[in-house]
């Protein structure tokens, strides 16, 4: 025998834990109606949980489906086979229409129905879904931390009818259903061959529940909810960083017999014109002039929490275009740890001055100043001159631009093509 931790699965199908894959096909085609035990014969089974002779017979039938599709399937059965119920709990054996399947089996569904009251894994009451929302910060909230107020709508239980949805004794269990809220459809496709289907019960919308329609609150007209406007008061901490989540726990929509979700909100970091994050440092890129790179310089730079910082960079040490400087220790605080701050880092943008700002003689003394040229290369005798000219990044580096000024200067006389190269007849 396989070593299993549950058998009622197996028990149901009427098979040994260690059964093959096609013996648990076999079992479920030639005996879709056994149920529980091994001693009763087929035909006396079939005689007494048909569904046109036993209104009852569509519970079993659902067992056997149910077993079915879990020990044919590898993977669910592996789960099954290892951690037993809650296995399948967990890895989603059990989905939309299979709660009640799960307590008639292993007694206490997903969300048994038990007075109207669901139930979660424990006896206790299942989870509502969480209500997400994007929050969006700026850089600054995030640096010096925020306060702020987020008004958001919920359904709350309605107090009028204590989220009954009516007076007292004006829910009942629907009976096309019987309180399970989907209703189950068996057809005969052959001797010892059955087809279910499962669809939302009309006559209750899925609920389970009916209220005639002149007992029903007028409040929340029936429907045990309304609608609330709640107003949360929300910390961003200083260094949070974006999507992190704020949870507010049992603050989404109430429902009966149901325990609240969160309210799950999502930093979202809005683009900084200056800076920039990575983690738990700043970046920025600050522009200077050529003297300032030359000769060194003193800024002051605006920080996020509104503080001016001085930044100086002594004369005859060169700040050379592109090149990054760090500030220790004025980056983004830590989450929890404000205290502690990565750093800033500050890339240099060199803006040289524009043509003709100096005058030809000035020129010459500035040269001296600066270090000597690269000594002059070795001129072939041959070698042709060309002269460089201003880029037009609008016409692009393609060689139809080319093709088009060659064009152009071809008609001029004497054959002179342009002021970018001088070409020669041979």
């Amino acid at each position: 025998m396989a070593n299993v931790v549950d058998t009622k699965l197996y028990d149901i199908l009427g098979v040994s834990p260690s059964a093959s894959e096609n013996e648990l096909k076999k079992a479920h085609k030639s005996s879709p109606c056994l149920v529980r035990t091994l001693n009763r014969a087929y035909r006396k089974l079939a005689k007494e949980y048909h569904p046109d002779k036993n209104p009852d017979a569509g519970d079993k039938f659902k067992e056997i489906s149910f077993a079915y599709e879990v020990l044919t399937n590898p993977e669910k059965k592996e789960l099954y086979d290892r951690y037993g119920e809650q296995g399948l709990r967990e890895g989603g054996g059990g989905g939309p229409g299979m709660d009640d399947i799960f307590s008639h089996i292993f007694g206490g569904g997903l969300f048994g129905f038990m007075g109207g009251q669901g139930r979660g894994r424990n006896g206790g009451r299942r989870r509502g879904d969480d209500m997400v929302h994007p929050l969006k910060v700026s850089l600054e909230d995030l640096y010096n931390g925020k306060t702020t107020k987020l008004q958001l709508s919920k359904n709350v239980l309605c107090g009028a009818c204590n989220g009954q949805g009516g007076k007292a004794g004006a829910v009942q269990k629907c009976v096309a259903c019987r309180g399970r809220g989907m209703r189950i459809m068996i057809r005969q496709l052959a001797p010892g061959m059955v087809q279910q289907m499962q669809s939302v019960c009309t006559d209750c919308n899925g609920e389970g529940e009916v209220i005639n329609e002149k007992d029903r609150c007028r409040k929340c007209e029936g429907h045990k909810v309304c609608k609330e406007t709640k107003l949360l008061e929300v910390h961003v901490d200083k260094g949070m960083r974006h999507g992190q989540k704020i949870t507010f726990s049992g603050e989404a929509d109430q429902a009966p017999g149901v325990e609240p979700g969160d309210i799950v909100l999502v930093l979202q970091e809005k683009e900084h014109e200056e800076f920039r994050r990575d983690g738990s440092d700043l970046h920025m890129v600050q522009r200077i002039g050529l003297v300032e790179a030359l000769c060194g310089f003193q800024m002051t730079v605006t920080h996020l929490d509104g503080r001016q910082l001085l930044v100086k960079y002594p004369p005859g040490k060169v700040i050379e275009p592109g090149c990054i400087r760090m500030v220790k220790g004025e980056g983004m605080p830590q989450y929890r740890n404000p205290f502690e701050k990565g750093d800033l880092y500050i890339k240099f943008d060199v803006q040289f001055p524009e043509n003709n700002w100096i005058s030809p003689e000035k020129l010459n003394e500035l040269e001296c100043l600066l270090p000597a040229r690269a000594e002059n290369p070795v001129i072939a005798a041959d070698a042709e001159e060309v002269d460089l000219t201003d880029f037009d990044r609008s016409q692009g580096s393609g060689g139809g631009a080319r093709r088009e000024a060659y064009n152009d200067s071809s008609d001029e006389e004497g054959g002179h093509h342009g002021p970018g190269v001088q070409c020669a007849h041979q």
